[in-house]
């Protein structure tokens, strides 16, 4: 599975990456009732921030805010399950297949290559802003020019990073 498949999967609830419940049925190739079946038989396994249950408003945000929902989750009766990168990991301790088993593999790089971009554009920014204090220290006439193309690349990476942070997708949750 590519990188940018797995990355739209990905979606931000109270403020945590998360995947929900029917995609990751539909990635390891199970059926999503057989999927939360296992998981509440493991319940002790996902803490509360390994996994969590939307609740009945967060689901109709998500709803309203997701083209991309397939119809037949959107009128489900029952409120998704929401997994963190921890709580995918702890999948695959109970689904034992090894379509589970090569689909968590995928997942886990995803996530690491979400954090990798985020902590490089940090890094980045962070380097602009000593490059900028310095200038500041040694402000000249002609220094002003620099300072406001250093300003200008600063917004364009914190921009960059928001809008290849989120996907182009609306912040879901609280």
């Amino acid at each position: 599975m590519e990188l940018t498949q797995l990355q739209s999967k990905i979606h931000i609830i109270r403020g945590e990456k998360i995947i929900f419940d029917f995609d990751l049925a539909t990635l390891y190739e199970v059926e999503t009732r057989m999927l939360k079946q296992s998981v509440r038989r493991n319940e002790y396994r996902f803490p509360f921030d390994f996994m969590f249950k939307l609740t009945e408003v967060e689901w109709k945000e998500v709803i309203t805010n997701c083209d991309n929902l397939p119809e037949s989750i959107k009128y489900s009766p029952q409120t998704p399950f929401a997994f963190s990168e921890q709580g995918v990991a702890m999948l695959s301790s109970i689904l034992k297949s090894k379509k589970a088993v090569e689909t968590n593999i995928a997942i886990m790089r995803t996530f690491v290559e979400i954090r990798k971009a985020i902590s490089l554009q940090s890094e980045l920014s962070l380097q602009i802003r000593e490059l900028k204090n310095n200038l500041e220290e040694r402000l000249g006439e002609h220094d002003i020019q620099l300072m406001e193309i250093y300003a200008a690349m600063e917004q364009f990476l914190e921009e960059s990073a928001q809008k290849k942070e989120f996907d182009n997708r609306k912040k879901l949750g609280y």
